[in-house]
């Protein structure tokens, strides 16, 4: 963002995944399995022993996280957008091929400052599009929606959710990796890499444009002429893919009027159309002091809703999602239930997690208006989020509201609450974005 922002050549250096995780013989990676081995813990069902050697084995390496995380999405949404070298996202930290590239990085940015190559020619519109449709295909971080948006508020490329969702209707997941598949970034690497995954994209009609130009001089396509898949398993062809469609789910309705998101191949199926009481938590604070309080009465029915958490009011939009399912029913086996709030969570995490409810409830949004025993119901194949309660009690309510006291007075927290905007916008400062860079249509009404 501040390369697009600058306008000067500029070539980005992924700082590479982490090696592949192992506990007691089993591959783990970064964040996906500590949560599934912590729930086992919560429920009584392994110990300090195992949460020990499982701490001592998930980071073996330099590098970020080695599932499909936050990390290893941007950085590949770095690549497709064209701001990397081909294939430089996907090396391990530690491999020599990550030295060797970023040795190439340091000679290709010389020569792009000669050709006069800046941002400006790569991070286009069809760039955009084609970081999406590669974000998807991964199965990647539902945090990629914000910091793309964002991203192309700064080059005045007009990317909104409908785009994401218009995207994901017709995209394929390919890439067999946590926490959507089986596999880790370094199995990914061996099997081919970031320019194998787009070679396979490629071959959906419309999906790519190869020829738009990249920061190595060359096009799209003539980077992908030479990559190939070395484990099927891994990387797939679009007619075995992990999904035919439905990377990333974009919900609207009168919870949601300007969007909320999901990732409905880390939930389990059956959530996927639910509706369920609510159970209102104000604060992270207050969640974790009562969530495992019995006397709360959550079910496996329950809707865990969170709200307080967005860009103003956490402030700065935390990773609080992905919030944690009362320590009795983890005991009964339970490992998901819907949960909605304003927050973000860890492209690590999973679950029937709807994220990014916008407008916020810090600001009024109708999360604000949710009460204890409230239905509410999620429909992700019609891309709903609604609140079953009548327009009537809705509007006594919202005259009820009082907005919370002002967080900051002055300096920089009062100018970020001034200037930072909602979700579904990017969570930027306004006053970055470029002219073309145009907010969501009015929503269609639920």
């Amino acid at each position: 963002m501040g390369a697009a922002s600058a306008g000067l050549p500029a070539i980005y250096v992924p700082a590479g995944p982490m090696l592949r995780g192992n506990y007691r013989d089993q591959p783990v990676g970064s964040g996906t399995d500590q949560w599934k081995f912590w729930d086992d813990y919560r429920a009584g069902l392994i110990g300090d022993c195992e949460l020990a050697d499982l701490e001592c084995g998930i980071a073996r390496s330099p590098g970020h996280c080695m599932t499909m995380g936050t990390a290893s999405t941007m950085t590949s949404a770095a690549e497709a957008l064209g701001m990397t070298l081909p294939g430089a996202a996907s090396i391990p930290a530690p491999d020599s091929a990550h030295y060797r590239m970023a040795a190439a990085s340091g000679r290709r940015i010389v020569d792009m400052v000669w050709e006069g190559l800046t941002p400006a020619d790569v991070l286009t519109r069809a760039a955009f599009e084609d970081a999406v449709a590669c974000v998807l295909a991964l199965g990647g971080s539902t945090n990629a929606v914000i910091h793309l948006i964002a991203m192309a508020g700064r080059c005045g490329a007009g990317l909104t959710l409908d785009d994401f969702d218009a995207t994901s209707r017709r995209i394929p997941v390919l890439a067999n990796i946590r926490p959507t598949g089986a596999y880790l970034m370094e199995d990914f690497y061996y099997a081919g890499g970031l320019p194998a995954l787009l070679a396979q994209l490629s071959q959906v009609p419309g999906a790519l444009h190869p020829e738009r130009i990249t920061a190595n001089g060359a096009t799209l396509g003539e980077n992908l002429a030479q990559a190939q898949v070395w484990n099927p398993d891994v990387i797939r062809s679009p007619d075995k893919a992990l999904s035919a469609h439905g990377g990333l789910a974009v919900l609207r309705g009168n919870l949601a009027p300007d969007g909320a998101v999901i990732k409905p191949l880390a939930a389990e199926p059956g959530l996927l159309a639910h509706t369920g009481p609510a159970v209102v938590f104000d604060s992270y604070t207050q969640m974790q002091q009562r969530i495992d309080d019995p006397a709360l009465g959550v079910t496996p029915d329950s809707v865990l809703v969170l709200r307080g958490a967005g860009p103003r009011g956490g402030p700065g939009m935390p990773e609080y999602g992905m919030l944690p399912i009362p320590r009795y029913l983890l005991a009964q086996g339970v490992r998901d239930m819907v949960r909605i709030s304003d927050a973000r969570m860890s492209g690590t995490s999973y679950g029937a997690c709807v994220l990014h409810v916008a407008p916020e409830a810090w600001v009024g949004g109708p999360l604000a208006l949710v009460r204890d025993g409230d239905p509410i119901t999620l429909n992700v194949a019609e891309r709903v989020l609604r609140l079953e309660v009548d327009d009537g009690e809705l509007a006594a309510r919202r005259a009820a509201w009082q907005p919370p006291p002002p967080r900051f007075g002055r300096g920089y927290g009062a100018l970020f609450s001034e200037q930072v905007t909602q979700a579904n916008e990017g969570c930027d400062f306004e006053f970055l974005a470029r002219a073309g860079a145009t907010p969501d249509p009015e929503p269609n009404p639920q």
